[in-house]
Parts: structure tokens; C-alpha cells; sequence
């Protein structure tokens, strides 16, 4: 860990390379893994560089990007198998609300993770 916790020195990855860090549950700073504690809890300073991640606000994005996403992947996938093949109602709720569960419940973390490696890279902080 740096004598100084509050700002080490950062690895140059650029913000993409940051938000991909944080994408995989990595500290966007260093790379160390266990960016989160459970399932959207961030860690209040990452073991390895000594970085406070408490200090990153995701707030409202993640949610929101979350749900950007899985609609844009969802309802093209709705539309076309209706199109296609036009099964029967049960059969759609029976496959899209799963799906739209799933991707939902497994995007969100690591879409909170890439919001606070951007908002690292940026110098966005509280």
C-alpha cells in the first residue's frame, strides 16, 4: 500500500481501461481483484494500491445503463421471435421475463464497476 491512501499513483489505462478494470471486479486503479464486497457494496479502499473506493458515487447510473442495455437486447429479441415464429403469449413471458431477470441481475454489478472505473479515470470523486 502507498503512504498517501487518498491518491496513488495510477497505472495508465486510460478510462476505457479503467471502466474495463472495474467491469471485471478489479480496482480501476491497480488491477487488484474485489473491487465490491457483496453483490453492489463497493469496498472502502482496495487492498492492494490503497485506493478509497468508498469515495465513488455510482448513484443512479448504473440502474439506468442497466436498463438501457438489457431493452436494447430484450425487446429487438421479443420483436423478432413474434415476427418469426409468433408463439404463443405464455411462451413469450415463459422466455423474456427470465431473460430480462437474468441479464438484469447479472449486468448491474458490473456495470456499477465500469461507472466508478470511468468515474476514477475522469477524477471524478463524492
Amino acid at each position: 500500500m502507498t503512504d498517501d491512501a487518498t491518491s496513488p499513483t495510477p497505472t495508465p489505462t486510460g478510462w476505457f481501461g479503467a471502466a474495463r478494470r472495474g467491469f471485471a471486479n478489479r480496482c480501476p486503479c491497480c488491477g487488484t481483484p474485489g473491487l465490491r464486497d457483496g453483490f453492489l457494496r463497493v469496498r472502502a479502499q482496495c487492498a492492494g494500491c490503497g485506493l478509497r473506493l468508498g469515495e465513488f458515487r455510482a448513484d443512479d447510473a448504473p440502474p439506468y445503463f442497466t436498463i438501457f442495455l438489457v431493452g436494447h437486447i430484450v425487446v429487438p429479441g421479443l420483436l423478432a421471435a413474434e415476427r418469426i415464429w409468433a408463439p404463443d403469449m405464455w411462451l413469450q413471458v415463459a422466455i423474456w421475463v427470465p431473460a430480462t431477470l437474468v441479464l438484469s441481475l447479472l449486468l448491474l454489478p458490473r456495470i456499477k464497476g465500469a461507472v466508478i472505473g470511468w468515474q476514477f479515470a475522469a477524477g471524478i470523486r463524492g
